[in-house]
């Protein structure tokens, strides 16, 4: 892989990883237009760290006032450190007990673009929903996110999409959707990297690709997670069903055309 091609996927990682269009459904799908092979886990673990960077850049101040308050005994981050464990666990179990079947959807770029479709009409629907006024999710609601961060493992649903319209479908304000949202990232970007690291698999990438790769993944990843929230402020959110939707068409269409699965 070149400094040019790490740049950029690791770009198309970072924009996409926090924007509500699925990161893993435009890598399998650019991978499939640029013809670019797997070279091994090295490379993903390493823009898994740029957006981890990411996330505590703009979250990182309010973890640790968190973890904090907790420590503490403070019964509102012990509540809400509680209800992230709790969300955090259908990700770790899928990842863990079906993790081989889950790698092997992102072989099909057909598959990605349906589920890019999928996201779409979720986004949509959330858009649709009424506004609710909670700061917190009850445990229901928090197994509902989580269910939907699980989900988000197949390539082309999106995790932030899923989760944050999780959060508003159970009655989240949307800046405490997107709050819950990202506090839960931050566990499953870590594992899933450390998941990645610890398959043991080699990798051909020279060391100034991954360089490249994690600087330019962690500061697209921080400029889109801030471009976010500015659209959830501005009642936004719901647009990128229609990017999703057109991609994943395209998507479709290509596969087809070029007579892939």
């Amino acid at each position: 892989m070149s400094v040019l091609s790490a740049a950029a996927l690791a770009a198309l990682q970072g924009l996409t990883e926090f924007l509500p269009v699925s990161s893993s459904g435009h890598l399998v799908l650019a991978g499939w237009l640029m013809d670019l092979p797997r070279e091994g886990i090295m490379f993903e673990v390493v823009v898994h760290v740029g957006t981890l960077i990411a996330v505590l850049g703009v979250y990182g101040r309010d973890l640790v006032g968190l973890l904090a308050g907790a420590l503490r005994g403070e019964r509102r981050p012990l509540r809400t450190v509680g209800l992230l464990a709790l969300a955090s666990v259908p990700a770790a179990a899928v990842g863990l007990l079906l993790g081989d079947l889950v790698e092997e959807s992102f072989a099909s770029p057909l598959r990605a673009s349906l589920m890019l479709i999928i996201t779409g009409t979720v986004l949509f629907a959330a858009g649709k929903a009424r506004r609710g006024g909670a700061e917190l999710p009850g445990i229901a609601s928090a197994l509902l996110v989580g269910a939907a961060q699980a989900l988000s493992l197949l390539p082309g649903l999106s995790r932030s999409g899923l989760t944050i319209s999780g959060g508003l479908f159970t009655g989240l304000r949307q800046d405490s959707a997107a709050r819950f949202s990202f506090l839960l990232a931050i566990p499953a970007i870590a594992g899933a990297g450390l998941l990645k690291l610890m398959s043991g698999e080699a990798t051909s990438i020279p060391a100034a690709s991954l360089v490249v790769g994690l600087v330019v993944s962690a500061l697209v990843g921080y400029l889109a997670l801030r471009a976010l929230l500015r659209f959830l402020q501005q009642g936004r959110f719901q647009s990128f069903c229609y990017y999703c939707w057109v991609v994943g068409a395209l998507g479709v269409v290509g596969t087809f055309l070029k007579g892939i699965p």
